[in-house]
């Protein structure tokens, strides 16, 4: 893996209406912090200024722009004609992506990322683009394995998370020597947090960077969302005040197909895979752990206890707790 210098890519909010005012004020403030700026195409599903344009906007104020461009909004021409834009402009710098579901109309149907990606690499036996110096695009990976035609890509932007072990376990998994971009995003409140699960299903929101709602204050006590992490759980006590007892979830990971179960009825619970895996061939390891944490949360003294769920490990999790707490 080639050493390069680290980078920030910052994504800037795109403009909805004839005004570049916002998209100015974002680039002026964040420039210090920026190499990169990239420039979503009709984000999240609405109609914005054009993305090109924007990236240009960029670099006529000294900066670096990344142009993104979705497959879901264009046909063949419409794609060329945005390239032809982007070369007068010299914006040389694509991420080619899917597109989020249009909030009006439909998808075009035409075009795939492979295959804009493929008639960029074309352009150089193309007159019209002759003396344009070729594009760098770049494609969207989830942290699945990655596939083979996106080895292609001259740069990877990987899907937002939360865990640097999973970005970790991903990056091993997938060697590549171009330039990879973790996906880092701030949640701006629990229901940004709700529509980012809802829009990528794989995710995973640690409960401890969910809000509070106020109106829970009221309770005479808490139970907070089965955790595998007391770090996870005391970031979120301190994120958390309350002067009522809190009680935190541990549960028994009864095997790996539990775990996986798990995963999808909560969308938002982090499962540490090599539990997970410790779980397909030891039935105890799910005992271990939990009963680990049970102490580990009692010496932390943050909790007013435990919600304990030792599913069918009841037997095995009543001898373990009985020796360790006698």
């Amino acid at each position: 893996m080639a050493s390069r210098p680290f980078q920030v890519v910052c994504e800037i909010e795109p403009p909805t209406r004839p005004d570049l005012m916002h998209v100015r004020h974002q680039i002026g403030t964040l420039s210090k912090v920026a190499d990169t700026f990239l420039i979503p195409d009709n984000h999240l599903g609405r109609a914005t200024v054009s993305s090109v344009a924007v990236a240009h906007e960029v670099e006529a104020m000294g900066g670096r722009s990344i142009a993104c461009l979705n497959s879901r909004d264009r046909n063949l021409l419409g794609f060329r004609r945005d390239l032809l834009t982007a070369a007068s402009y010299h914006v040389d710098q694509f991420l080619f992506v899917y597109g989020d579901k249009p909030s009006s109309g439909g998808r075009t149907g035409e075009l795939t990322v492979r295959a804009m990606m493929e008639e960029v690499r074309a352009l150089s036996a193309d007159p019209a683009f002759a003396a344009v110096a070729p594009f760098r695009v770049g494609a969207a990976a989830a942290l699945r394995p990655l596939p083979a035609w996106k080895h292609s890509a001259d740069f990877l932007f990987v899907q937002v998370s939360f865990s640097l072990d999973a970005l970790l376990r991903w990056r091993e998994a997938n060697p590549v020597d171009f330039p990879v971009y973790a996906g880092v995003i701030v949640l701006a409140s629990e229901s940004h947090a709700q529509r980012l699960a809802a829009a990528v299903p794989d995710i995973e929101i640690p409960a401890g960077l969910r809000p509070l709602p106020a109106w829970k204050r009221s309770a005479d006590f808490l139970f907070a969302q089965v955790s595998f992490s007391l770090d996870e759980l005391l970031r979120w006590r301190e994120a958390n005040p309350v002067d009522i007892p809190v009680y935190a979830g541990v549960i028994v990971l009864a095997s790996e197909s539990h775990a996986q179960r798990l995963g999808a009825a909560v969308p938002d619970i982090a499962i540490p895979a090599a539990l997970a895996h410790r779980a397909r061939n030891d039935r105890l390891a799910g005992v271990e752990a939990a009963c680990d944490l049970v102490l580990q949360i009692r010496d932390s003294g943050a909790f007013a206890g435990v919600h304990l769920i030792p599913v069918a490990r009841y037997r095995d999790v009543a001898a373990r707790l009985e020796q360790q707490m006698g």
